[in-house]
């Protein structure tokens, strides 16, 4: 099956002239001896999409994104190069294109539909479904010049006219952002539903988080560069590690990306990742740890783990910054922290081999694989080190709750009044001390006073123990142990 899109060697220049003229005089005066500045927003740009494909374009502003897009739109031509496109396609580029301010949002939405290939017939049989989709704020706004709209709402009229004539290609800008939270989210249902539909999709964004979540693919832009082509993880680490870097605060010194004698380490799903690093501070190990990793590899919700951050520094480094991420199996990251936002400065690095600790007194997740991410930056959010994408933890539960956190639930219930006749217990609304088998296994110990022990099951817990002594529950093979039970030594990176 050929592809959806076929981009080979596209170039774009633009001619920036240096002098402003306002005067038709001053024009004519100047004609043909204008001096003008080359500009090249795309160099040798070169992608095969795949139909039913969904592809992020990652960059900083000014990477060439938007320019790609618009080419691959026909709005704009190449310099050098070409695009082919295979299907009907629909695009949703800048705030308000296409729109004209002086007519009415319904009559922006026949203009538009006509433009996009639907017939008249076919625009009157799908607006109320349009309509519907921009929501109830556009709905009583319809028959208004859309020069009135909010920006909210020009972004709403503009995705749900883009997506009614179901388009076989979908080009999104960032313009998605300008949307509230509720409509983003609706955006995001419609773009996966034409994923399942097998429809293909590429749109521009600064949100890493989206591009793991809905792409299967990533393209990675540098001042009109292609920097990087391929799975989202490896794609945002070059984002995140290259261009956030060099984009805002110059080269990385020592930074070097394209060196083939990278160290290589493996990501969350075993695969071969390359690390980057500067010459000042190296990550050399990260260490997992909980307290019955002899026994089991996998956690229980409400257990304490930690993280051992080993650091080797070159040279003396002011006050750097170490922090790690925790991501959930979709993607989604659930927790990040460093020492700057964890109000710890770790002051001046000497030479040689240092270890940061975070120690996560209870994991309230349910079972699942979370996978790390960790980072050493400076002050200014220059990367000096960075792992994506690393084995994290693998979390188990002993109930039947499902979603990503664990909860602390108990239910009471209370049957219905028989007529004249007060219910058990009516008027006491006090619940049990402690329930005897927490809903979805969680084991809270964040506020229990010295010898106090959670029952997790009938029999299985004796009763309390002294102090400094490992006050543990076996089901099973165990799953926590107390607050006071040592993990790893002392933490000069708490985690609170």
């Amino acid at each position: 099956m050929p592809p959806a899109i076929e981009i080979r060697q596209v170039s774009k220049k633009f001619d920036l002239g240096k002098e402003r003229f306002d005067s038709l005089k001053d024009r004519i005066v100047h004609l043909g001896r204008t001096k003008s500045e080359e500009f090249w927003a795309l160099r040798d740009v070169d992608l095969d999409i795949a139909q039913g494909e969904t592809i992020g374009l990652l960059g900083h502003n000014g990477s060439g994104k938007s320019t790609l897009l618009k080419i691959i739109a026909g709005i704009l031509q190449p310099t050098q190069g070409e695009v082919v496109t295979r299907g009907r396609m629909s695009a949703l580029l800048e705030l308000g294109a296409g729109f004209h301010p002086d007519l009415t949002g319904r009559e922006n939405v026949e203009m538009n539909g006509l433009l996009l290939g639907l017939s008249r017939r076919d625009i009157a049989s799908r607006f109320d479904e349009i309509v519907g989709f921009a929501g109830e704020q556009v709905a009583t706004a319809i028959d208004r010049q859309v020069k009135f709209y909010s920006s909210g709402m020009f972004v709403r009229l503009g995705f749900s006219v883009a997506v009614s004539i179901e388009p076989e290609i979908l080009l999104v800008d960032e313009v998605l952002a300008v949307g509230d939270e509720a409509f983003a989210q609706k955006c995001m249902a419609k773009i996966k539903q034409f994923q399942r539909e097998g429809r293909t999709i590429v749109f521009v964004t600064h949100g890493a988080d989206v591009v793991r979540e809905l792409c299967n693919r990533a393209a990675v832009l540098d001042h009109g560069l292609q920097v990087a082509d391929g799975p989202p993880a490896a794609a945002i680490r070059t984002f995140r590690e290259h261009l956030f870097a060099k984009g805002r605060y110059g080269e990385a010194e020592g930074l070097d990306i394209d060196d083939p004698d990278a160290e290589v380490v493996e990501d969350g799903d075993g695969q071969p990742v390359p690390r980057k690093r500067t010459k000042a501070i190296s990550i050399t190990e990260v260490v997992r740890t909980h307290a019955r990793q002899d026994e089991r590899l996998h956690v229980y919700p409400g257990e304490p783990v930690e993280v051992e951050v080993h650091y080797r520094a070159a040279e003396r480094y002011d006050d750097p910054i170490i922090g790690i991420g925790l991501w959930d199996p979709n993607g989604h990251r659930i927790w990040g922290g460093n020492s700057q936002t964890l109000d710890t400065e770790l002051g001046m690095i000497e030479p040689g081999d240092g270890v940061a600790r975070f120690r996560i007194a209870s994991l309230p997740l349910l079972d699942g694989h979370y996978t790390l991410q960790v980072g050493i930056n400076d002050r200014d959010g220059r990367v000096i080190d960075w792992i994506d994408s690393m084995d994290g933890f693998e979390v188990g539960q002993l109930g039947k709750s499902v979603g990503i956190v664990a909860l602390e639930v108990v239910l009471h219930h209370q049957l219905p009044s028989v007529a004249g006749a007060a219910p058990p217990g009516a008027g006491d609304v006090t619940p049990p001390a402690e329930p005897t088998h927490p809903a979805n296994g969680l084991v809270d110990r964040s506020t229990d006073p010295v010898g106090a022990v959670w029952p997790l099951a009938d029999g299985q817990v004796d009763g309390p123990v002294g102090p400094g002594e490992a006050r543990e529950a076996a089901v099973e093979g165990g799953v926590a142990e107390a607050e006071d039970t040592a993990v790893g030594g002392d933490d000069p990176v708490p985690a609170t």
